[in-house]
């Protein structure tokens, strides 16, 4: 370097960029980078497979904590799994209660990821990474692709690790640098506070908990950090990684959210009561640590370089050890969490219908045909009820769903669950009779579908035309008609509706409407007449859909030994579509 002052700053600003900022930053990119890659590659593999095995297993609190474990484990994303679980409560899948615990097992999991990062492979990444890279481009196979994605992933985060140790070791030698870092030493419970505060500011920044472990597993290893503040930021990484869940959950139900809260009331408590034990467990750490190396705080000189390559293995020991503990301490009392989370926002509207969570469709009656027709009939018959308020969406009455969308989504599922619950219901020996029976039941289900379908675009057209003082009578009319129409099937269980399914007189009033819309001219605005005709349209079809449903229901009846009786005298069609009458009993 020049002997001036003025080249030597210079020449170190020079040493800054090449030295530092090249590394650190590109480290820390491909670390992330490596992160997604082995994410992406092993959801793609497995996310399906994993959901829908947490959905069967996590049936109980322990269940749930080894499922949540044991999936995050292998997807390696806690916070995709949270994700998971906030989406699948929304859904009706799991209830509370297990998704709790689930999220208790998911910051387990998480942790066998740290511990893998803490591998000291280093420059060996680079190698690894680039022959999957290889196998990536050439391979014919997705399930291959996916593999070896995942692998790459996971050499590039060794990789960017080791790049970024090496980038941060010159600020060792930086006094500015390292007075500023100084303070932020874990030596007393302000101090320590303040870490885990920082940590958890960044972790919620870029929503990675593995990320932020990462970078200070790099700051340990190149000496920036003592081993014990390293060690503290990784506790402040766990409590930032909740505000991913939160955020998956605001626009979700009441119950996906308090899923959300869960994972930060959880988190947040462990963290209070591991903080007064910090220095303590240390000690401990400290002993458990000659099992795994030896000192932490004590350097290895590699190349003429100080290097700390035990602050790794640290970390990702304590991270592990505290969700550990944490679980075994709070599993106990998974049901005060629940009845704690239930009353938060509870409210006048918590008297709601969830319509996105079946309620008659139960394992039990599935087995059993007496019971299983009604449950389907009695399901179905909450779908349509929650058509029906799509009806008091586009009246605009303070009692519709707040957000139709939303509405439109929770009856989507409810329908998949009772298609998919009446499927089940065929057997391989199943008597004709009763085969003809659930035909019956799914052509109805189809048909109530496409209905709700209908009225949901019906709230729609209502919802983004505006109407004036002319048009908004028709409107009405139309609402009108659409309603008493569906008084003939909603309830499912009247004995004697008070009007008739069929469509033609219906469709001839409203053929009188059309006319009346197109006899106002001026005085209805062309926007208005045209949201008009296409509502008419709507009605139009929900009147066939209507008078269909009944049909079907007549077609077969629905109590399980008539239909053996009547099918046995008078078997349907092929296609289940003739519509030989039975009469109901």
């Amino acid at each position: 370097m020049p002997g001036s002052p003025h080249g030597q700053g210079a020449g170190m600003q020079v040493d800054i960029f090449t030295q530092v900022v090249v590394p650190v930053i590109g480290g820390l990119g491909i670390f992330m980078l490596g992160l997604e890659f082995m994410s992406n590659g092993i959801q793609s593999l497995a996310v399906n497979k994993m959901r829908a095995l947490l959905a069967r297993v996590a049936g109980t609190p322990a269940k749930g904590v080894l499922a949540g474990t044991f999936i995050t484990g292998i997807i390696q994303s806690s916070t995709a799994m949270t994700v998971m679980v906030v989406g699948l409560v929304n859904a009706g899948v799991v209830g509370l209660r297990p998704a709790i615990s689930v999220i208790m097992g998911a910051n387990i999991g998480t942790t066998l990821g740290n511990g893998l990062i803490a591998l000291p492979l280093g420059p060996l990444g680079l190698l690894l990474a680039g022959i999957f890279a290889l196998v990536y481009i050439f391979a014919k196979s997705d399930r291959v692709k996916h593999i070896a994605l995942a692998c790459m992933g996971f050499a590039l985060i060794f990789y960017g690790l080791n790049l970024m140790t090496g980038g941060l070791r010159p600020l060792r030698s930086m006094p500015e640098v390292m007075s500023v870092i100084s303070s932020l030493r874990a030596d007393t419970y302000l101090n320590l506070l303040y870490c885990v505060l920082i940590a958890a500011g960044v972790t919620a920044m870029i929503h990675s908990s593995s990320a932020t472990i990462g970078i200070v597993m790099g700051l340990g290893a190149a000496g920036i950090l003592d081993w014990k503040t390293a060690v503290a930021f990784s506790l402040g990484a766990d409590l930032g990684t909740t505000v991913t869940s939160w955020l998956a959950s605001l626009n979700l139900s009441k119950n996906a959210k308090r899923a959300a809260y869960a994972h930060i009331s959880f988190n947040i408590i462990g963290v209070m009561i591991t903080i007064p034990l910090f220095f303590l467990s240390m000690e401990v750490l400290t002993w458990a640590m000659q099992w795994f190396g030896g000192d932490p705080g004590k350097p290895v000189i590699v190349n003429g370089k100080e290097t700390f390559p035990l602050v790794p293995v640290a970390v990702g020991l304590y991270s592990t050890f505290f969700n550990i503990f944490n679980t075994l301490l709070l599993f106990p009392f998974v049901g005060v969490f629940e009845r704690v989370l239930m009353k938060v926002g509870a409210s006048s509207l918590d008297d709601v219908e969830d319509y996105s969570q079946p309620r008659y469709l139960t394992p039990a009656a599935a087995s059993d045909p007496a019971s299983a027709v009604p449950a389907v009939q009695r399901e179905t018959g909450r779908y349509l009820e929650a058509a029906l308020k799509f009806l008091d969406t586009a009246r605009g009455r303070d009692d519709a769903p707040d957000k139709v969308d939303e509405h439109h989504a929770a009856m989507d599922i409810l329908n998949r669950e009772i298609r998919a619950y009446t499927a089940g219901m065929f057997k391989a020996d199943l008597p004709f009779a009763r085969a003809d029976l659930v035909a019956s039941l799914i052509e109805e289900e189809d048909f109530t579908a496409s209905l709700g379908e209908t009225l949901h675009q019906i709230a729609r057209r209502v919802e983004r035309q505006p109407f004036g003082p002319v048009g908004r009578p028709l409107v009405e009319t139309v609402l009108d008609q659409v309603e008493e129409a569906m008084g003939s099937i909603v309830p499912i269980d009247r004995a004697t509706p008070p009007g008739a399914a069929a469509a033609a007189l219906r469709i001839a009033a409203l053929a009188d409407l059309r006319a009346q819309a197109l006899r106002l001219g001026a005085d209805l605005p062309w926007v208005e007449r045209g949201a008009v005709l296409a509502l008419l349209g709507s009605a139009e079809r929900a009147f066939f859909l209507i008078e269909r449903i009944d049909a079907e229901r007549r077609s077969v009846s629905r109590d399980v030994r008539a239909a053996v009786n009547a099918a046995a005298q008078t078997p349907r069609e092929a296609g289940g579509l003739s519509p030989a009458t039975v009469p109901a009993e």
